[in-house]
């Protein structure tokens, strides 16, 4: 039976990101070109991009790229160029939302359809393979039960975000950042509306809620459930955070890397990692030290989850300190006072069990403290903080050296050296076990010759260095990717009519979807350039603000309609579609 591969995809701000992620053990990047990704602030060259592609593809991990805005008409060729661009390096695949770039001329790369395509159902993801994507980002929303009818009903990889934040709405239907400030959260400017706080307020004015973070997630977490999604499954494992600085990556990479290598250890026959090499960190990898709102699975266990929302806050909660003399001095920690209020200080020092704030500030008696900055611990992850070797062995004989590789790789060198006798055994693994320098490792070595054979140390040392050189040459001969598979144009769409939240842009875009048995569409917001009315759905979403404070409808609680979410800049009302337990919050 074939293995099943698993990946760990981690995110890149930038290439020496990109780096430290392979580093720590991640399978695959992906990281934006220099345009049309959904973190405007995280664009790379084509060239820092190329730079890591060769560094990746030597333990075999691949690299997305995100092109994953709408495009606008006008820019239909700039991207095609981007593309082609990206093909040209080596990119494994591109990540897209867009269906017009499926009606561009591209060359044959992969194509990845985002979350962006807010892939919920097996008839969409159906749809999505016969239209020649190589991989599908499922919904963060789903349940276990609604991942699996989706990886039952396809043949391609699925992948699925287990770790980061978590956008209120699905994902490539928010529309409150481009009607509020005109700023899409389809064009990478997410002006993060779901951050703020507001009031909640019923038909009769009367206030429910006052200033709180009521469309605020906490941030996702599924490690206690990765083998689950395997047994669902899933194959790809995603880590949010392409605006997350260096030691997030490293950290959540090592983490789940561990995580992925010790859940197939105990079914090597079944599974097996995509790409090469033995992560050793110089750390023990821990979500609760890196940037977190507290974390939440989600829907993933219940359609109907409650506590997944972080109304105190939207800023990091770090990690819990039971023992205030585990704190240093610098240290960043937060606490909610007595009114409820989130509070942040530096730490000046501890005395005698208690703390010393940096300023003068009131830290209640019974505060829960959190640390939101280690200081040490944030020093050390600026230092190298793992090693990823490959595994080789090498075997001795009397015509030469062979070393084969854990890639599968196999290259040979004749010893042109005369062979002479020695007084004493002669011992010569200790010259192939020098390989610092290299990205390899000696796993096993073996000498066929008789033990006293003698070889002058310096032949040996120079076959050493030739066959790693010949190891990286195969594996750039070697290495397979894969292209962009051929459309179904039988496929039809399962949706006949689209309005405006499908986010069709372009012309191109628009054809890809007639082609497809759509028979009505209407423009995105962003492409139509008229003002947008009140009562314009701009989210729906799984999480219920009603459901979170206790108030559900179902539950036969009442509240006079219609709800707003206000506050001094921004006004919208809710409603709720209690049969699909979603909520949709409208223009106000």
């Amino acid at each position: 039976m074939k293995k099943r591969e698993l990946e760990l995809l981690a995110p890149a701000a930038n290439s020496e990101i990109a780096i430290q992620a392979i580093l720590h053990g991640a399978d695959a990047v992906y990281i934006g070109a220099r345009s049309h990704g959904a973190r405007k602030s995280a664009c790379n060259s084509v060239e820092d991009i190329k730079r890591v592609v060769d560094f990746a593809h030597r333990y075999r991990s691949r690299v997305y790229v995100t092109v994953n805005t709408i495009v606008y008409e006008h820019e239909l060729g700039e991207v095609e160029r981007l593309c082609r661009d990206l093909y040209r390096i080596g990119v494994d695949a591109l990540i897209v939302q867009d269906m017009g770039l499926l009606r561009l001329d591209l060359p044959p790369i992969a194509l990845h359809a985002s979350t962006q395509c807010d892939i919920r159902t097996p008839e969409k993801a159906i749809f999505l393979q016969e239209a020649g994507f190589s991989q599908l980002v499922l919904a963060r929303e789903l349940t276990l039960g609604e991942i699996r009818r989706i990886t039952d009903s396809v043949s391609i990889p699925v992948e699925c975000f287990v770790h980061g934040a978590l956008c209120v709405c699905y994902s490539g239907r928010c529309h409150a950042s481009y009607a509020e400030t005109g700023r899409s959260a389809n064009r990478g400017e997410c002006s993060q509306l779901c951050r703020l706080a507001y009031d909640l307020i019923d038909g009769n004015g009367k206030e429910i809620s006052r200033n709180k973070h009521l469309l605020s997630l906490k941030d996702f977490n599924v490690s206690p459930h990765l083998g689950e999604l395997i047994e669902a499954g899933v194959s790809s494992f995603k880590i949010e955070g392409r605006l997350k600085e260096m030691d997030y990556v490293k950290n959540n990479t090592a983490f789940y890397n561990n995580f992925l290598n010790d859940f197939i250890s105990e079914r090597r026959e079944q599974f097996r990692r995509v790409s090469y090499g033995e992560v050793i960190p110089s750390f023990e990898p821990s979500p609760d030290k890196s940037f977190n709102r507290g974390f939440t699975d989600y829907f993933l266990n219940s359609r109907r989850a409650i506590g997944i929302s972080s109304p105190l806050t939207p800023k990091s909660m770090g990690e819990i300190i039971h023992d205030v003399r585990l704190l240093h001095n610098g240290d960043g920690i937060s606490f909610f006072d007595k009114k409820g209020q989130y509070q942040g200080v530096n730490v000046n020092k501890i005395v005698d069990g208690k703390i010393i704030p940096a300023k003068k500030i009131n830290i209640p008696s019974d505060a829960v403290i959190h640390r939101t900055n280690d200081l040490y611990w944030k020093k050390q992850m600026e230092k190298n903080t793992a090693d990823r070797r490959i595994g080789i062995n090498v075997i001795l004989d009397k015509k030469g050296v062979t070393a084969v590789d854990e890639r599968g790789l196999k290259v040979r060198l004749p010893l042109d050296v005369p062979f002479e006798m020695a007084n004493d055994k002669m011992k010569y693994e200790d010259i192939f076990r020098k390989l610092g320098s290299t990205i390899y490792k000696l796993r096993s070595y073996e000498s066929r010759l008789d033990p006293y054979t003698f070889i002058p140390r310096s032949a040996l040392t120079e076959v050493r260095r030739r066959l790693v050189e010949l190891l990286d040459v195969a594996n750039t001969i070697d290495y397979r990717y894969e292209y962009r598979r051929k459309e179904n144009p039988e496929a039809i769409y399962p949706i006949a009519t689209l309005d405006f939240r499908e986010n069709v842009s372009n012309s191109l875009s628009k054809a890809f979807y007639e082609d497809h048995g759509v028979v009505s569409i209407k423009p995105a917001l962003e492409a139509a350039g008229h003002p947008i009315q009140k009562g314009t759905i701009l989210m729906t979403t799984r999480h219920c603000i009603l459901r979170e404070l206790g108030l559900c409808k179902k539950e036969g609680h009442r509240l006079q309609e219609p709800l707003r979410l206000v506050n001094v800049n921004h006004s919208f009302i809710l409603r709720f579609d209690c049969n699909n337990c979603e909520m949709v919050v409208t223009k106000g």
